[in-house]
């Protein structure tokens, strides 16, 4: 409800209104007849007085609708009394015009009753307590069926609220690009461009942009398959191997079977990224990454592995101040697939560090 227009809210309101209108008013209908037929035998042609005296009914249930919408934003003393006040009045008028139409339509049944003596008075009265007792049903229906559609809204708001301010996360989660990125990808460019190398220079540029466009083009809440984050993952590892040569050594083994499977975009970049800062620019002889993918147990299994020097895990959690990108990525993940997810760190043999993802696996339609 909170994502339709305005103009349909009220619309769909203003049907289901009529709709119970309709409905509470013929229930009552066959109801008062069954119970007539139960305790006595009715007039001829009484079936033709139940729909008046219902349309009756339905059009003072109106103005009590007129009545409680005006007094809506008023004191809650000031509710109450114009519920009672205005429901009693309403059952009054309503027994007051079922009467006058009742003794017009069957005038044999108005002589029967003053044959009666004094029985008219009584059964106006107690006819009358009845009809209050209807209207104040209809209220507090009514009521309760506002207050229900009210807080239905108010949860689709919240809701939606949740919502965007999820996915508002998200992408500021998916958007953070590491500044030092940046910055040594720059210097190397400005390296390249005072040592005369334009060629290598432009090269390099041009990686960067096909890099940030496609970060910046790709929707942060759409999944993407493994073979196309592997390829924009090379977009970035690129610009790497310009800026490290030789010293990045680079191993892909991505399984058949995990190829389409559906996993959210650049979540492998800042793992790679991390695995580059730490196990191969602060090493002399430079590093490899490993990076894999696979299907294991009915999860996608994404691996990436370095042999750099490692991180002291502390029973598998991230030493405080040990990688933006890994905290990054692990809250990116709980935020997405909540429990239903694993992120865990470990030791590469005989050194390195090792990040192993497990998600739910799932596949394009």
């Amino acid at each position: 409800m909170a994502n339709m227009p305005i103009d349909r809210v009220i619309e769909d309101k203003q049907r289901l209104f009529w709709l119970l209108q309709l409905g509470g008013w013929s229930s009552w209908a066959a109801t008062f007849y069954l119970g007539i037929l139960v305790w006595g035998e009715p007039p001829e042609n009484y079936l033709s007085y139940l729909p008046i005296v219902s349309a009756i009914g339905m059009f003072i249930t109106l103005a009590l609708r007129w009545i409680y919408r005006a007094t809506w934003e008023r004191t809650l003393g000031i509710r109450a009394f114009a519920i009672l006040g205005a429901s009693y009045c309403a059952g009054v008028v309503w027994v007051l015009c079922r009467s006058v139409l009742f003794f017009n339509l069957f005038p044999q049944e108005l002589e029967k009753y003053d044959q009666e003596g004094g029985a008219t008075l009584a059964m106006y009265f107690n006819n009358s307590i009845s009809g209050v007792w209807v209207m104040l049903v209809w209220s507090a229906l009514y009521f309760g069926i506002k207050y229900y559609l009210l807080s239905q809204e108010e949860k689709q708001r919240y809701l939606k609220a949740l919502s965007m301010a999820h996915e508002a996360q998200l992408k500021m989660l998916r958007y953070q690009l590491n500044p030092h990125f940046l910055f040594n990808t720059l210097n190397a460019i400005s390296t390249l461009i005072l040592d005369k190398d334009t060629e290598l220079a432009n090269s390099m540029v041009m990686k960067l942009s096909r890099f940030l466009r496609y970060s910046l083009d790709n929707d942060p809440m759409q999944q993407i398959t493994v073979a196309e984050e592997v390829e924009s993952l090379k977009l970035y590892l690129d610009i790497e191997e310009v800026r490290f040569g030789e010293r990045l050594t680079l191993h892909f083994a991505i399984s058949e079977d995990a190829e389409n499977a559906l996993m959210p975009s650049l979540l492998l970049q800042p793992l790679v990224e991390n695995s580059i800062k730490y196990a191969v620019s602060k090493s002399i002889n430079g590093g490899s990454i490993a990076v894999s993918a696979s299907i294991e147990d009915g999860c996608l299994q994404l691996t990436v592995a370095d042999d750099g020097p490692g991180l002291d895990l502390r029973q598998g959690r991230l030493p405080k101040g040990g990688g933006v990108g890994l905290a990054n990525t692990r809250e990116r993940l709980s935020q997405i697939y909540r429990e239903k997810q694993s992120f865990r760190l470990s030791s590469t043999e005989p050194h390195g560090l090792t990040i192993t993802i497990c998600i739910p696996v799932s596949y394009a339609d």
